[in-house]
């Protein structure tokens, strides 16, 4: 009887002690599987934070880059248009400017040429002739100072009829000759394309004329190819 209760007994005692060794094993695996699973979420908050980060980082980088390019476009287009603006400026300011040097008369017919041989001259022919009617307007073909105006060919000689010299800058003088009627005096300042004579058939002439010479000095014996001259200048003539 005494053996029976002492094994009852023992056996009591093992099944308690082994219940709690499986309770404490149990408690372990619990606490184990609660830490595995905070880390795991902790890297994974910690990783979403990181790709937050990285988006957020590169979408400011996009912006900057696109602002930087606006700002490029912006200033190409505005310079773009100030050298627009500025081209049709000095357009306008060229067409809106007067010519500096102009024809002597605007209607004609080029008749004897500079340097062309003939019995009407002593030697060669000292300017252009302009063919036009008697009483034509006759313009400075530049602006100056009239130095030499009337009969004889203002000094010249009668072959010239009525003449006028007008003195230019850069020691160029421009002469008109065989005119019907002068309408300046000499001292008076004249300007591109002003009146200073009407043409006609004076001195030695064969016909109604405009003779034009350019000169440097006021008197015979200095002209140059007056065509060459205005066409250098930018006159079609």
């Amino acid at each position: 009887m005494s053996q029976r209760v002492t094994s009852r007994s023992s056996r009591t005692s093992q099944l308690r002690t082994r219940a709690t060794v499986l309770a404490a094993g149990l408690g372990v695996s619990v606490a184990l599987g609660a830490g595995v699973a905070s880390a795991a979420d902790t890297t994974a908050a910690s990783g979403t934070a990181g790709a937050v980060q990285a988006q957020a980082a590169a979408q400011a980088k996009a912006a900057k880059a696109a602002a930087v390019k606006a700002e490029k476009a912006t200033k190409a287009a505005a310079a773009k248009k100030a050298a627009e603006k500025k081209a049709a400026a000095k357009k306008a300011a060229a067409k809106k400017a007067k010519p500096s040097w102009v024809d002597p008369v605007k209607t004609y017919k080029l008749s004897a040429s500079f340097a062309q041989n003939g019995g009407m001259w002593q030697s060669t022919h000292s300017g252009q002739d302009f063919a036009v009617p008697s009483g034509t307007q006759v313009v400075a073909a530049h602006g100056g100072t009239v130095v030499k105006a009337g009969g004889n060919g203002a000094g010249d000689g009668p072959a010239y009829g009525n003449a006028v010299v007008i003195k230019h800058g850069n020691g160029t003088y421009s002469q008109y000759a065989h005119l019907s009627k002068v309408t300046v005096k000499i001292g008076q300042i004249v300007k591109t394309g002003q009146e200073i004579a009407k043409s006609g058939n004076t001195g030695n002439s064969s016909g109604p004329h405009l003779h034009f010479e350019i000169r440097t000095t006021p008197n015979y014996g200095s002209a140059v190819d007056p065509v060459k001259f205005l066409r250098a200048k930018g006159v079609k003539v």
